[in-house]
């Protein structure tokens, strides 16, 4: 099945390059196909009785130093496509990649089957489960 607008959600880990890698497959297939790549960090803020604690700037430039490596790795290995399109949100990562699904009307959704929440290491059972959950759109989900 081709599909036109494809979205893999990446982070930068192993199983993120797989997903990477697949939907750049499956985009070259049909020429039509457009790609969309989302990196998604999540600062933490924590409640604490009635108050927010927000971490410090130094936390949220590690973030975005982090981000600007994950899109220097993306560059890399998108040097031969030229319909694709790179997002990069903060926000809660499973809501903020369905938003964006829905929002560009895309048919397809590819994940890692794990992959890096900020820095420490999360497994199937989260995001990616998530995604499969409560996606309105077919979601590969990739080893």
């Amino acid at each position: 099945m081709l599909y036109s607008r494809i979205v893999v959600a990446y982070d930068g880990s192993e199983p993120a390059d797989k997903a990477l890698d697949t939907a750049l497959k499956l985009a070259k297939l049909n020429h039509y196909s457009k790609l969309d790549i989302i990196h998604v960090f999540n600062l933490p803020t924590y409640v604490i009785g009635s108050s927010v604690v927000i971490p410090p700037v130094t936390i949220e430039n590690n973030y975005l130093d982090y981000s600007e490596e994950v899109l220097a790795k993306i560059k890399e290995k998108i040097t031969d496509f030229s319909n694709i399109h790179i997002e990069v949100k903060s926000g809660a990562i499973t809501k903020t990649i369905l938003d964006y699904a829905s929002e560009i009307q895309a048919d397809l959704l590819i994940v890692g089957s794990r992959g890096l929440s900020g820095i420490s290491e999360f497994v199937l059972g989260s995001v990616s489960h998530n995604i499969v959950q409560h996606a309105k759109i077919p979601v590969l989900v990739v080893k």
